[in-house]
């Protein structure tokens, strides 16, 4: 968190970002990771939403990210209209030892490119930690998910970089 001294001039941004993705795919994961600097093997299932904040230093401006965590679905069209409601951003998230959870990858995009044309997105392979399981890492390396940043919210791989590539993105519009 950036700290900011009373006399110092700032613009303060507020911006909403919602993670979508299939149950288990460990979206509580690196929200806790981002905004605690922690990890938990525990499993608690998200019921409704929970919302946590962080302010980042992005480009010269102090930035409020007001992240949602909403429950898994699989599918985006069967989560809550009113949680997706006024997102700048969205973090889509699949496990790369889960097949299930990235089979229908390009159709949740288009889903979202036809429903929320001016929101950025960024789509995580998460648990990157377990490659070599079920799905080899050299499956992940095709065009498919060419656009996908790998992370591991248990070790803290690419999470803080994952977080501000969409802060950026919402920032440019």
């Amino acid at each position: 968190m950036v700290y900011l001294s009373r006399n110092e001039k700032h613009n303060d941004t507020s911006k909403k970002i919602v993670l979508l993705g299939h149950f288990g795919v460990g979206k509580t994961s690196l929200i806790r990771q981002f905004v605690e600097s922690q990890f938990s093997e525990d499993y608690l299932v998200t019921v409704g939403v929970h919302v946590k904040k962080k302010d980042i230093f992005i480009d010269g401006k102090t930035v409020t990210l007001v992240i949602w965590d909403i429950e898994g679905n699989t599918s985006i069209e069967k989560a809550r209209k009113s949680y997706l409601l006024g997102t700048n951003g969205f973090i889509y998230v699949f496990d790369v030892s889960r097949p299930e959870t990235f089979e229908n990858l390009e159709t949740e995009m288009h889903y979202l490119e036809e429903n929320f044309s001016n929101v950025p997105v960024e789509v995580l392979g998460n648990k990157k930690d377990k490659f070599g399981g079920e799905v080899s890492e050299e499956f992940f390396k095709t065009e498919r998910f060419a656009k996908c940043t790998f992370t591991s919210a248990k070790e803290g791989d690419n999470v803080e970089l994952a977080f501000e590539q969409l802060t950026k993105k919402m920032m440019a519009l």
